[in-house]
């Protein structure tokens, strides 16, 4: 069920002057409903000349804590405005929103979760969902720099990470999909990043036969699919990605 809730952000961390971590929990005390890995929420900028939400995808769930974590890239004024928020500020929230990552693999799948730049955002959630069902999770993490790769040891707690920057300042120099891991048998195949990196990756997957999903950043509004501005066409035809996905087979992609 989605909800409309006031969040307190209960810490902040700052990775540089473009990405922060905000980890928030429900101001009232409720409980946090059930979150799928690659959905997303709409978050109020309450900043002047901003009226729409910002559509954020959810980085981590902890329910023991009740916790969320949104890993927020400044983009313009409204995530300007997120960006500068503190420790005890509230923020409104729509969640949870889309559909998610499916999590059937076979146990003895060797999974491989594509990260590019703030892309990374879900594949950290997708990948606790996936190591808690007994499977053996693998990152590919890009970037331009080894500066710009985030959360890094969280990642780590989780599977073994890969990691290809465009400047070899960090791991193999040169883009994901040229990354010596893809040489490997892979089974199936998680992604979210820029488009360009997605279509270049599900290229992959569809020469070698690999199951493969990717999370689209098409431009959202509403996130609940009245306002049409994140249609994406498919072989099924024109859908809303807030509402179809953001989540999507390969397969359903017109790519």
């Amino acid at each position: 069920m989605k909800q409309v809730t006031d969040f307190i952000i209960i810490s902040v961390t700052r990775y540089n002057d473009m990405y922060s971590r905000l980890t928030l929990a429900p101001a009232d005390g409720s409980k946090l409903p059930e979150i799928l890995p690659g959905q997303f929420v709409q978050v109020a900028a309450e900043t002047p000349g901003v009226f729409l939400r910002r559509p954020i995808s959810i980085n981590d769930v902890d329910y023991d804590k009740n916790t969320i974590d949104l890993l927020i890239r400044k983009a313009g004024t409204g995530t300007a405005a997120l960006l500068s928020l503190k420790e005890n500020d509230t923020v409104n929230i729509l969640l949870p929103l889309g559909n998610g990552f499916s999590t059937t693999a076979e146990p003895a799948s060797r999974l491989m979760l594509i990260g590019g730049g703030v892309g990374v955002a879900p594949l950290l959630y997708l990948g606790r969902k996936l190591k808690e069902t007994g499977h053996c999770v693998e990152f590919l993490l890009g970037a331009r720099s080894g500066a710009d790769i985030l959360e890094m040891e969280q990642f780590e707690e989780v599977g073994r990470v890969h990691i290809s920057t465009e400047d070899g300042s960090l791991g193999e120099k040169g883009l994901v999909t040229q990354h010596s891991a893809l040489n490997e048998n892979i089974d199936n195949i998680y992604c979210c990043g820029p488009a360009p990196m997605m279509k270049a990756v599900a290229r992959i997957a569809k020469e070698r036969n690999i199951e493969c999903e990717v999370s689209l950043e098409n431009m959202m509004a509403c996130g609940l699919g009245a306002c049409l501005c994140c249609v994406e066409n498919t072989v099924k035809g024109n859908v809303c990605v807030c509402t179809e996905g953001p989540v999507f087979n390969i397969n359903l992609l017109n790519w």
